[in-house]
């Protein structure tokens, strides 16, 4: 019986893959002393290169989503999973053991229908990205939001409401953790935040894009939400 499903949606994942998958391996075997048993799954995005040839050789189980998006993807993995609580981690992340020890503390006491965690980087940002994440992360435990690069919450939550939006290309996270929270209510359950601890994640996009037409974009996009609908104005996400 597994405890858990670590679900890593990939698009041309190459570079970034091993490492990641390397360090939550890591993690993994430590979490195992509780013990709790889990699995990586690989949401192979129709990728091109050798991200699904890399998942299998580490020996995580790999599953195809043709339709480029990364909603389509979360969701492919998820419902793939074999165990009631459910871990999206993006491909260029690192999860320690702490992180992954707590993530499982909270989904296996009954207490908590998912959470989220603060946010880092694994290497020096812009000043702007450093305040914009600095605000992000005073505010994401009480208003509950979740940074797509790391969502921990039980699988029941997932399959009711229905996953991630796949109307959008952006954002989904957000829609996300709202349904969750809402469903979350109505069982008295809480919002598990993790603030003790950073999840680092790569900048790559900051280091593709300068800093003002990246938060720009992302204005854009929250104060138009139509334009979410839109992979064009979506596609520094989904650009590799």
């Amino acid at each position: 019986m597994l405890d858990y499903s670590v679900i890593i949606p990939a698009y041309n994942e190459a570079l970034h893959l091993p490492d990641t998958l390397q360090n939550l391996q890591k993690a993994m075997a430590e979490a195992e002393a509780e013990p709790w048993r889990g699995e990586i799954i690989v949401v192979d995005n129709n990728s091109t290169d050798r991200t699904a040839e890399i998942a299998r050789e580490a020996g995580a189980r790999v599953v195809f989503e043709a339709h480029n998006q990364i909603s389509r993807a979360r969701n492919c993995g998820g419902r793939a999973a074999n165990s009631p609580n459910l871990i999206f981690l993006d491909a260029d992340t690192r999860i320690s053991p702490e992180i992954l020890r707590k993530s499982l503390k909270m989904l296996l006491s009954g207490k908590y229908y998912g959470g989220g965690i603060k946010i880092g980087f694994t290497e020096d940002t812009p000043l702007l990205i450093r305040l914009f994440t600095k605000l992000w992360n005073s505010h994401a435990g009480i208003r509950k939001w979740v940074a797509g690069c790391y969502i921990f919450c039980l699988k029941e939550a997932f399959d009711d409401i229905g996953g991630f939006r796949e109307d959008i290309y952006a954002a989904e996270e957000i829609y996300y953790a709202k349904s969750m929270a809402k469903w979350g209510r109505k069982r008295q359950l809480d919002f598990g935040y993790i603030s003790s601890e950073f999840i680092e994640t790569s900048p790559r996009k900051i280091n593709e894009h300068a800093t003002l037409k990246l938060l720009a974009i992302m204005l854009l996009l929250g104060t138009f939400p139509f334009l979410q609908k839109s992979k064009r104005m979506c596609k520094i996400w989904y650009n590799r």
